[in-house]
């Protein structure tokens, strides 16, 4: 079980996703504060709930799905760290 301290942090998931990505617009928005109390937020309810809005060459010819999968297999490392819930936007 995570605790707080292990919880993504912002910078954390934007390294991640320009090192896979390369994007050329990039923003990751913790959100987990407007989901307190809910089951998937963390104790402080921070860290568990982001919004990403991304552009990448990588998405060249991909499907709205596929350049979600991209994303997703970017971030996937922070599952076990408590992310819970990721809105993505591709540009």
């Amino acid at each position: 079980m995570s605790t707080d301290a292990d919880l993504p942090r912002v910078d954390e998931l934007e390294a991640a996703l320009r090192a896979q990505l390369q994007p050329t617009h990039l923003e990751v928005l913790d959100e987990s504060a407007a989901h307190a109390g809910h089951a998937g937020a963390g104790a402080a309810g921070w860290g568990t709930h982001f919004r990403v809005r991304i552009a990448s060459p990588l998405f060249a010819g991909r499907t709205r799905v596929a350049r979600h999968r991209l994303v997703y297999d970017a971030v996937q490392p922070f599952v076990s760290r408590g992310l819970h819930a990721i809105a993505i936007e591709t540009l």
